[in-house]
């Protein structure tokens, strides 16, 4: 890349540092005076307009600086060379709170408030995905002869109890060979092949533990099926509200806070976004229209994979206007996601 560019990039990049934190148009004055870019004003100003014409930067209002376009941000991140990384402390203070979640579940609502402290912004995480699930055991428990509890336990943390009610009163020789049937049926196998195993074993079982056996089966065929209500935990919503005037569509952003809100609250919306995402350690960003979401074209989105033990358990990220520190937040999102998948792996 020759010199010039390399000097307008270095331009477009003043530019979006002091718009992202003073969030007021920049002008080529405050450039030459707040960096140090080695070149005349004039420069600058014929920097500037190069980077107008060629779309990387807009002038929201007649006589005002300019502000970065989502092709500038864009160009701004693809030439990302130093991701800010987390200080041994700060690295240390993640991976102790995440491990002090007592389940999945607490893991999870940690993360994502964790997230949205770093980023102050919304932190959205999907819940493992059946399809990369597997079952790490089942526990039979007799609460009385005729009521079992059933404990199920994935390989990524998820824990399920369910109560199944029997017909008739079962003894412990019985309790033990149930246990063996539906352990050895459900044992390691991924969660939709271990409810077509469950749900085939009745044809298998003795005669005179059918009716427990069916019943417990219909129990685990419900528990494994995915419930698409518990799929996200959202946290941080409340900072949108600070960055109002970002989805205003005052610097040529369209879109709305309100329309933000809406697209969040379907929850399909950001299940697609994240759906993109597979490899755990790589970062996605998109900016913009490149999420393809008509409400959220004022936004960015900022995503990664997390798992355990090479699987890719889910994805995880945080979102935001355009107007974000995408060094800061591309480094919290892929520490949270990588201690996430840590600290599951260890359970």
């Amino acid at each position: 890349m020759s010199s010039t560019d390399d000097r307008r990039f270095e331009v477009l990049r003043a530019i979006v540092a002091d718009y992202v934190s003073t969030q007021e148009p920049v002008g080529s004055k405050a450039l030459v005076e707040r960096h140090n870019l080695g070149v005349s004003s004039a420069t600058v100003r014929n920097d500037m307009a190069f980077l107008e014409s060629e779309g990387y930067i807009a002038q929201p209002h007649t006589s005002s600086g300019r502000v970065p376009t989502d092709k500038g941000y864009r160009q701004f991140v693809d030439r990302i060379a130093d991701v800010k990384p987390l200080s041994t402390a700060e690295r240390r203070a993640i991976l102790d709170f995440l491990e002090s979640g007592v389940d999945l579940d607490d893991v999870l609502r940690r993360g994502v408030r964790l997230l949205a402290q770093l980023t102050r912004q919304v932190a959205v995480v999907q819940y493992p995905t059946l399809s990369a699930s597997s079952v790490r055991h089942l526990e039979v428990v007799a609460l009385t002869p005729a009521r079992l509890l059933l404990v199920l336990i994935t390989d990524s943390g998820r824990v399920d109890q369910r109560i199944v009610e029997l017909g008739d009163v079962l003894d412990d020789e019985d309790l033990a060979r149930l246990r063996g049937l539906l352990g050895g049926a459900l044992d390691g196998k991924r969660l939709a092949a271990a409810s077509i195993a469950v749900s085939e074993l009745a044809d298998e079982a003795p005669e005179d533990l059918r009716d427990a056996v069916i019943r417990s089966a219909t129990v685990l065929v419900e528990t494994l099926v995915e419930h698409p209500e518990e799929r996200l935990v959202l946290g941080g919503t409340a900072n949108l509200t600070r960055n109002a005037a970002d989805f205003s569509g005052i610097s040529g952003f369209p879109g709305s806070l309100r329309a933000v809100l809406e697209a969040l609250e379907e929850q399909v919306v950001v299940l697609k976004l994240l759906a993109a995402t597979q490899d755990a350690g790589t970062v996605t960003v998109r900016i913009g229209e490149e999420t393809q979401v008509e409400q959220m074209r004022g936004t960015s989105v900022i995503s990664t994979g997390y798992g355990a033990a090479g699987t890719v358990l889910g994805g995880m990220g945080v979102l935001g206007p355009t107007r974000m520190d995408y060094p800061g937040t591309i480094a919290s999102v892929a520490a949270v996601a990588r201690y996430i998948g840590q600290v599951l792996a260890e359970r």
